[in-house]
């Protein structure tokens, strides 16, 4: 681990640095509350830091206070090394937001304990941050295809929507179904199923620009958002999609497939909402499906992008 040492003293330094090279650690020495506040900012900052209560600059407690301000989510663990043996310099240090203290001169033993509980301490924080990130991403993401889930995409067509009519762009949205997909459950298995769903999901993810969206709505249906700008056309890009859909050999564990599928397509107006564009889309490929199924059918009249 890295650790940072914060002393204007050379003699107490070079034995802190020292002791904590002997037990394994990284050392970053730094001879001033300055430059200690410095390199707690850096983005390899070391995760624990000793610092003087004393030193020229600022001083242990007023570069706790900074830290604590900084925003992020894995904070430094903070050690305030002093000689002030007061119940009063204690909690003083503490309440600045120190994580822990150790007096002068240090017993190497307990310097050795203390540096130990800061290391479970920083351990623990990052179990749960990632934790918290794992189920973060599961609660947004569908669990088979990776895809982000109903509820994330429709999140993502509200901001979208929202941001179409502050720009007054065109957001064209494609609600993709997958043709006969019973047909190869009912006669490969569900698994073929889903290696075809897995698959097909790449490919889609794979075909569109950085700032366009891909989610799963349920079953064999995914949800497409494209923001179109210039000389944009909300027809052929899904007209291209399709293609791609069709001319995709799929590996499966039944050996290779391809699959076609039917898209609906509506663009949002200024004022569109949400459920709205579900409907839309929902009735052109309705229509889709009506007329042969692999094909695009737009909702309405397809408007011209300046």
């Amino acid at each position: 681990m890295k650790i940072l040492i914060a002393d204007d003293d050379y003699t107490s330094r070079a034995v802190l640095g020292q002791l904590l090279r002997k037990l394994g650690h990284e050392v970053v020495e730094t001879l001033d509350g300055e430059e200690a506040w410095e390199a707690l900012q850096r983005p390899d900052a070391p995760r624990l830091a000793i610092l003087d209560w004393i030193m020229p600059g600022l001083e242990g407690p007023e570069i706790v206070r900074r830290v604590r301000a900084l925003p992020g989510q894995r904070v430094p663990y903070l050690i305030i090394l002093t000689s002030r043996s007061g119940k009063e310099a204690i909690v003083e240090g503490l309440e600045a937001g120190a994580d822990d203290y150790v007096s002068k001169p240090f017993d190497p033993g307990e310097l050795r304990a203390r540096v130990e509980v800061g290391r479970r301490m920083l351990q623990l924080q990052d179990s749960l941050l990632e934790s918290r990130d794992h189920l973060a991403y599961q609660a947004t993401h569908d669990a088979l295809t990776g895809l982000p889930n109903r509820r994330a995409i429709l999140d993502q067509l509200s901001r979208e929507l929202a941001r179409n009519n502050r720009q007054d762009g065109v957001l064209a949205v494609g609600m993709v179904d997958l043709d006969h997909f019973k047909q190869i459950n009912d006669q490969y298995g569900h698994q073929t199923g889903d290696d075809c769903l897995c698959g097909l999901a790449h490919l889609m993810a794979e075909s569109v620009r950085a700032y366009d969206s891909v989610g799963r709505i349920g079953g064999e249906e995914f949800l497409v958002i494209l923001p179109l700008h210039g000389d944009g056309d909300g027809m052929a890009a899904f007209e291209t999609l399709l293609e791609k859909i069709g001319s995709c050999i799929l590996k499966t564990r039944s050996g290779p497939l391809t699959l076609t599928a039917s898209i609906g397509v509506v663009c949002a107006t200024r004022d569109s909402t949400v459920d709205e564009i579900l409907e839309a889309s929902d009735l052109a490929l309705y229509e889709a499906k009506r007329a042969g199924r692999n094909r695009v059918v737009f909702y309405g009249k397809q408007p011209s992008i300046s």
